[in-house]
């Protein structure tokens, strides 16, 4: 007697293996646009030539490029964990600036200590660098008596893409796997 492989569930198993592959695939294709962009920063991070500060709809044109903001009042002061540029954990001391552009988050140095260092603004130059969701300048000489800070580096970027495209060819092979062995099952 032959038993008729079930038509819906196999179409469905099928089409999601195959949406599985495709997801895979268009993992190993970040990955190559994530390298492109991280070779863009670390080339941005060579040139010493000066730009505005971006605009939100800008950011990514300018992470890593060397700018100046005048810090014109400082609106508050955050400590976050970080390190130095000599490799020691610590704190990384944010100011909230207010400039001429607007508002800006500006790291101005390194310490110890998670306590706010007294710092009234001025004019700062350094790397942009990424901030959660947005940017911040990051202070080439540090400020308010703090110590240098680790300067941003463009290979701190999670390319983790070839990972994720491997996780989706193996959950393509597992469903494929399960509904075979649930067939043969079905079949006894």
């Amino acid at each position: 007697m032959t038993r008729r492989i079930p038509i819906f569930s196999t179409i469905v198993v099928i089409a999601a293996a195959l949406t599985m592959v495709g997801l895979g695939v268009w993992q190993l294709s970040r990955k190559s646009e994530k390298e492109a962009l991280i070779t863009r920063y670390e080339a941005a991070l060579r040139d010493n030539a000066e730009v505005q500060w971006p605009e939100p709809t800008d950011y990514a044109r300018d992470m890593f490029r060397r700018t100046t903001i005048d810090c014109e009042q400082v609106l508050g002061i955050d400590a976050i964990a970080g390190r130095s540029a000599n490799g020691n954990s610590g704190w990384v001391h944010v100011a909230r600036c207010a400039h001429a552009g607007g508002e800006a988050d500006v790291t101005i140095g390194w310490s110890q200590s998670p306590q706010a260092p007294a710092w009234s603004g001025g004019r700062v130059t350094g790397r942009i660098a990424s901030y959660g969701d947005t940017i911040r300048l990051v202070a080439e000489t540090p400020q308010a008596g703090l110590r240098p800070l680790a300067a941003p580096d463009p290979g701190d970027l999670p390319n983790n893409h070839l990972a994720y495209a491997g996780q989706w060819f193996f959950f393509a092979l597992t469903a494929l796997v399960i509904y075979v062995l649930a067939l043969r099952r079905r079949q006894r």
